[in-house]
């Protein structure tokens, strides 16, 4: 004869694999394969174009992107030098935390059904915020930028450690 416990214990039991099997993918349920990517510039009104065939007229603006797609993005205005970003894609908090339920709950076709999505994966930087420089303040930021690169690879030889 079963006894009540057995009984108890085996629909427990089947109660946990039947959670289990529900929670395969949970990156992909909870985050979705796609996020919003927003960009804001100084001075707002900005052109902006992306690699991957999205535009906006003027800033700021946000698109719904695909989560595991790297991308360039462009932001340009009339009497300004226009500036490119390049937007990576890579694992999350949210979507480390999503991987760690499927190793738990769902198990590897879960972990794989996010990884293949995206659902892991955030774009960054994200919000691109960018300010726009005339041509001749590009010009300035751009020698203040190799100089500090100058000074950064000196002292890196100085001290024969790597930055």
């Amino acid at each position: 004869m079963i006894s009540n416990r057995s009984v108890r214990f085996g629909a427990r039991a089947l109660a946990l694999v039947g959670v289990a099997l529900s929670l395969p993918a949970c990156a992909t349920i909870t985050r979705g394969s796609s996020q919003e990517f927003t960009v804001t510039s100084e001075p707002p009104g900005a052109r902006v174009s992306t690699s991957n065939g999205f535009q906006c007229d003027a800033t700021p603006c946000t698109f719904r992107m695909p989560r595991k797609d790297e991308f360039r993005a462009t932001v340009s205005m009339d009497g300004y030098a226009a500036q490119t970003f390049d937007i990576k894609s890579g694992i999350s908090g949210g979507g480390a935390a999503g991987l760690a339920g499927n190793v738990i709950f769902g198990g590897i076709v879960g972990g794989v059904v996010d990884a293949s999505s995206g659902a892991l994966n955030d774009l960054t930087p994200n919000p691109l915020v960018v300010t726009l420089r005339t041509p001749a303040e590009q010009a300035r930021w751009d020698a203040e930028q190799a100089e500090i690169a100058r000074q950064a690879a000196a002292a890196s030889a100085a001290t024969g450690r790597p930055n």
